[in-house]
C-alpha cells in the first residue's frame, strides 16, 4: 500500500509515525471514549512531590506493600457484639 507525506511546517520528520488508516480511526474511536485526566493544581503539586520522592528513595517497594496487605487480609474475624458469631 503506497504511502504519501504530505509536507507540513514541522521542522522534523522525527516527529510523525506512519500507522494504517484503518488503526487511525480505531484509535480516534477509542479517543473518543476514553476521558482525558486533567490534574488541578493541587494534584499536579503532589504529583511532583511524589516524583521528588521517588528520586530521592522514599517509597515502599511494592512487595513490602504486598506483603503486608496479605497479611491485613488473613486476619482472624472479629467476633460479633462481643461474642461469637453463632455458625
Amino acid at each position: 500500500m503506497p504511502t504519501t507525506i504530505i509536507p507540513t511546517k514541522t521542522k522534523s520528520i522525527e516527529q510523525f509515525v506512519t500507522i494504517p488508516r484503518k488503526e487511525y480511526e480505531e484509535l480516534l474511536m477509542f479517543k473518543k471514549n476514553i476521558p482525558v485526566f486533567k490534574p488541578t493544581k493541587s494534584e499536579l503539586r503532589a504529583i511532583r512531590q511524589g516524583r521528588k520522592d521517588i528520586e530521592a528513595g522514599n517509597y515502599t517497594p511494592w512487595k513490602e506493600v504486598k506483603h503486608e496487605l496479605a497479611n491485613l487480609h488473613n486476619r482472624p474475624g472479629k467476633k460479633a457484639n462481643g461474642r461469637r458469631a453463632k455458625v
